[in-house]
């Protein structure tokens, strides 16, 4: 096991320096004011600084599962347990999945195949297209494996979003097969155009489907949640207790006095997609100015452009760019084998207008030097 690359780029950069690297949402679009005042509200009560329940605080989990029925998924507060962020919730899950055999995307999320492995869980992987897996060889692997994990809407690293084609021909698969999904979804509210509907609604007994305030709200809350049958969050629970008992009980407090004004959440939503959507196309365009010969397709949501420059190692791009003070995450370090050594992953919500541009025109001279 190594450490997360992505993590200790972020640990050797300094304020100077320009970063398209982590998956981190814009900090001026916090609700700060919104936030502070549910805080101000909690704070006083006791309870607020008591033990919590291991599945976490009822109303909150309602309110989360209100927002599936909103979609036409059915759920209760009995199918959601709290998790300390979505990636404990992928340690839970590989922890009850330990050993097994799972199959992925490639590439996919760097934190997964990490917990994953951590797990001694046997990964196999099928490739990602512009509109979902391969079908043909995702079906060919999870036959044995039944069991999978997957992005479908604006995945890490690739942005791409899966068809409504592909989420119908995936699950019909899990379910021919009685296997099992986990979806993980911490970016299928920062869509620019509209919401998908997700695999799990699809076969909501064949699925755990994991979510996150992360990037739609802060961070710093450490909130994310899994959604599945009551049966199989009960046998979660044990795992889940196992390790921290309860996620922060003060996290979920405030953020279940936040949620009370559903309109304010939802505006907060909005101005959300509008921001990153104007980031998105600005820094497309960037791209096209100053870097024609970098490939990609143009993102429909999320916070990432990915592609290749077909000629150039991203690793040795990466080390002549740092010294300039300009870090990205080189596409390979998102597989598990059969690495692609020209692709790259771009982090658009949280550089300025101004940074984006000079970030990019600083790679394209080291491209040309």
């Amino acid at each position: 096991m190594k450490r997360s690359f992505i993590r200790e780029i972020l640990e050797s950069i300094d304020e100077e320096t320009i970063s398209f690297a982590g998956g981190l949402p814009n900090s001026l679009l916090f609700p700060v004011d919104d936030l502070k005042s549910s805080a101000n509200n909690i704070l006083k009560k006791r309870d607020v600084w008591q033990y919590s329940l291991s599945n976490g605080i009822k109303s909150l989990r309602k309110k989360i599962a209100k927002e599936y029925c909103k979609d036409g998924f059915e759920t209760t507060s009995d199918n959601i347990l709290i998790t300390t962020g979505s990636q404990q919730a992928l340690y839970i899950l590989a922890r009850y999945f330990e050993e097994k055999s799972i199959v992925i995307e490639a590439p996919s999320y760097l934190g997964a195949i990490n917990t994953f492995k951590l797990n001694n869980l046997n990964i196999k992987t099928a490739p990602l297209q512009k509109d979902g897996i391969e079908i043909k060889a995702f079906e060919k692997v999870f036959e044995k494996a039944k069991l999978t994990y997957l992005i479908p809407d604006f995945q890490n690293p690739t942005s791409s979003t899966y068809s409504k084609s592909k989420r119908e021909k995936v699950a019909k698969i899990i379910k021919k097969h009685k296997g099992i999904i986990i979806e993980d979804s911490p970016y299928s509210e920062l869509f620019f155009e509209e919401k998908n509907k997700s695999i799990s609604s699809l076969i909501p007994n064949n699925s755990f489907h994991l979510g996150s305030f992360s990037k739609t709200l802060c961070p710093s809350l450490r909130i994310g949640w899994i959604r599945a049958s009551k049966e199989l969050i009960n046998k979660l629970l044990v795992i889940k207790e196992s390790i921290d008992l309860h996620s922060c009980g003060l996290s979920q407090h405030l953020l279940n006095e936040y949620l009370k004004d559903d309109k304010k959440y939802q505006t907060h939503l909005n101005i959300l997609r509008k921001f990153y959507k104007e980031k998105s196309e600005y820094f497309c365009k960037q791209l096209d100015t100053y870097l024609p010969e970098f490939v990609y397709n143009k993102p429909k949501g999320g916070m990432f452009v990915y592609g290749e420059f077909k000629e150039f190692d991203s690793f040795e791009l990466l080390n002549r760019c740092m010294k300039r003070k300009v870090v990205f995450v080189p596409g390979c370090e998102f597989y598990v084998k059969n690495k692609n050594p020209h692709e790259i992953r771009f982090n658009f919500t949280n550089s300025s207008l101004e940074d984006i541009t000079k970030g990019i025109k600083i790679i394209a001279q080291e491209i040309r030097t």
